[in-house]
């Protein structure tokens, strides 16, 4: 087996995903000899990292404006075969006529995800992804019961390196005035509206929010047509749904770096990429004080994942510490 195909092996079990764990040059070479086959020198494999670096087809990836590298994320075209994202497309990628075009629009549909899930960890809330129940091979009615995130305010509470260690005195108290300790927010996302398909998207977020205090449509674009934007506050206003722009256009979104690079990224890159967002309340949701309990259970019932999200919140509570739920997986 040639060198650089033995490298491509070894080098997906041993790198880590998150470029703030990066392995430097030198440890990587010394990890790599213990099961590489056969003699190449230090230059030879300095070399190949240089190389494979610049491939976005192969495993390694090199840190941005430092030394060490990582694994590299999902190559492109992989994006458009994805699970988890159905009801991000809607249906919509069926106009595209070419895969190149597909994997360009799913890789802006998870930038933006991406985007979603830093932006409510700068603000302290946590978030669960619906996956498994949007993939390709669900059913097509999920598409109006879950939308593709949920975001966790448990309000009180003081933050470490492990998590959030929650406020006993006010669990305690919301517990004796009979409210729930946490704010469950149902996220629709979109990249973008359009007089066509405003209204699907915001019965759709309607009705994937019935069992959460408040359902919300998050597009990554804003609204610049005066009479679309009429619309659709009118029309969010009557179903009591929020609608929030990022101020990200599709050539913004394609400007932004990998997904797995905004997920992983460290402080001051996170601070730059917020700094990127224009965020405006195009419509408030209305807030409903309990979550629905009736349309929790019947769901629960047949959908792994709100199994997990409830267990988890279950879970945190009876151990007063609440850690991301990626953590737990």
């Amino acid at each position: 087996m040639s060198l650089r195909n033995q490298l491509s092996d070894l080098l997906s079990e041993i790198l880590p995903s998150n470029p703030k764990d990066s392995i430097k040059g030198t440890e990587l070479i010394r990890l790599l000899r213990i099961s590489l086959d056969g003699e190449y020198s230090d230059a030879s494999l300095r070399y190949h990292f240089s190389v494979m670096s610049c491939d976005p087809n192969s495993p390694i990836a090199k840190v941005e404006k430092g030394q060490g590298y990582y694994k590299r994320g999902a190559a492109v075209p992989a994006l458009s075969s994805a699970k988890g994202l159905l009801a991000m497309t809607q249906g919509r990628l069926d106009d595209l006529d070419d895969s190149s075009s597909v994997d360009k629009a799913m890789l802006r549909l998870s930038k933006f995800r991406a985007i979603v899930q830093k932006y409510a960890e700068t603000k302290s809330v946590f978030t669960f992804e619906f996956r498994e129940s949007l993939s390709i091979e669900a059913p097509l009615g999920n598409l109006w019961k879950f939308p593709e995130m949920v975001l966790i305010d448990w309000e009180h509470g003081e933050f470490d390196e492990d998590g959030l260690a929650l406020d006993p005195a006010h669990l305690a108290l919301k517990q004796t005035l009979g409210l729930p300790p946490y704010h469950l927010s149902s996220i629709r996302m979109r990249v973008e509206t359009s007089h066509d398909n405003f209204r699907e998207d915001l019965f759709q977020t309607m009705s994937g929010s019935m069992w959460a205090n408040e359902g919300i449509l998050y597009l990554a674009d804003s609204i610049s047509d005066e009479s679309l934007g009429d619309q659709v506050r009118a029309l969010a206003s009557e179903l009591g749904i929020g609608v929030v722009s990022f101020g990200l256009s599709p050539n913004d979104l394609d400007d932004l770096p990998h997904p797995a690079q905004i997920q992983n990224a460290i402080d001051r890159e996170t601070e730059a990429l917020m700094g990127r967002l224009h965020v405006e309340k195009i419509a408030p949701a209305k807030r409903r004080t309990h979550c629905g309990w009736e349309s929790l259970q019947s769901l629960r019932n047949d959908h792994l994942e709100m199994n997990q999200l409830l267990a988890w919140l279950g879970g945190s509570l009876e151990n007063g510490k609440v850690k991301p739920f990626q953590a737990l997986r």
